[in-house]
């Protein structure tokens, strides 16, 4: 960090303040482009609600305990369009939590994608599900079988489950351990591109720990599955993206207005970082207000870290923090 010197005439004390010295914001005006921008023409609205109903009856029509059903509601989560189905997503993976043991037992025994498929869904939706159903992959040392790293779907899947594990889950401590070790070395030789970046994009990125709106565009061009699902995810994408970046535009407005940069040179400029970190928190349209009011707050408490970190010094400080405790 930079040092600079500021002389206060009156006293003749030379103040030393740090400079962030904050590489400049990259966007610049660039979002007060889209002022104007419409989210969707009237056709684009026509398609978009066809597509959604199209999605709506595949979602209600697949069989209730099911495989089919499981892998719907997955594709729908991770292409990012679960938010208009939350009514149907959620009375599906209750009936399957009810009939979880039945269904458990039903399984082909080998089909490690399945079990662990529908225990991570049944976990992120907050059902607490038994991990026992794990144990029949395990030997009698309790670790899993060697030969399950033939079966790259249910080993993803497995990893994937194991990111909801609660404390002293032993088998599902063993499984992300396991998962990780085998993919890795699976990974380089994987024949099927796709399949590969998937499983390299699991490894960096953890399903818990994934932005959604970054995680969704990543999915859209793993999948190459139903044509409608794909279609309507694609719209939806586009349709936020405008809102999205609307709403940046409303916001980088009112950063001009309050002229910042102009009476606080010294902090770093990075609203539209701002907004991208509320969208990690909702990004679906019905938030729009708390999406910019979040972005407004987050923009203002980097400004008073930026103010306590570098440039404020302890007199001036110790006078601030008394003022805001009043």
């Amino acid at each position: 960090m930079e040092l600079c010197t500021q002389t206060i005439a009156t006293d003749e004390v030379i103040i030393t303040r740090r400079a962030g010295n904050h590489h400049p914001t990259v966007w610049e005006d660039h979002f007060l482009a889209y002022a104007d921008l419409p989210v969707a023409n009237e056709e684009e609205e026509k398609q978009h609600e066809d597509l959604k109903e199209e999605v709506r009856k595949m979602l209600v029509m697949a069989p209730s305990k099911s495989l089919q059903k499981l892998d719907l509601i997955n594709t729908i989560q991770r292409l990012g369009v679960a938010y208009h189905f939350e009514r149907e997503i959620e009375e599906s993976l209750n009936y399957m939590y009810t009939h979880y043991e039945e269904w458990i037992g039903e399984v082909d025994g080998d089909d490690l994608h399945a079990i662990a498929l529908c225990f991570r869904l049944l976990r992120q939706q907050g059902y607490h599900v038994s991990s026992d159903a794990f144990r029949k992959f395990t030997d009698d040392e309790g670790d899993f079988k060697k030969e399950l790293v033939n079966d790259i779907h249910g080993m993803l899947s497995l990893y994937e489950a194991s990111q909801y594990r609660v404390h002293d889950e032993e088998i599902l401590d063993k499984a992300l351990n396991f998962t990780i070790t085998q993919l890795k070395l699976i990974l380089p030789k994987l024949s099927d591109s796709q399949l590969a970046q998937q499983v390299s994009n699991a490894l960096k990125f953890p399903i818990k720990d994934g932005i959604v709106r970054v995680e969704t565009r990543k999915y859209i061009s793993f999948y190459h599955g139903n044509e409608v699902l794909l279609n309507f995810a694609k719209l939806d994408f586009n349709i936020l993206q405008r809102l999205h970046k609307k709403e940046l535009c409303e916001i980088t407005r009112w950063w001009k207005e309050l002229e910042i940069m102009k009476s606080l040179p010294y902090v770093r400029d990075r609203l539209a970082e701002c907004y991208f970190w509320s969208l990690g928190v909702y990004f679906e349209p019905q938030y729009n207000v708390a999406r910019k009011l979040l972005t407004k707050i987050a923009y203002i408490i980097t400004n008073i870290d930026d103010t306590y970190d570098i440039y404020g010094i302890l007199n001036e400080l110790t006078l601030f923090t008394e003022a805001i405790e009043r």
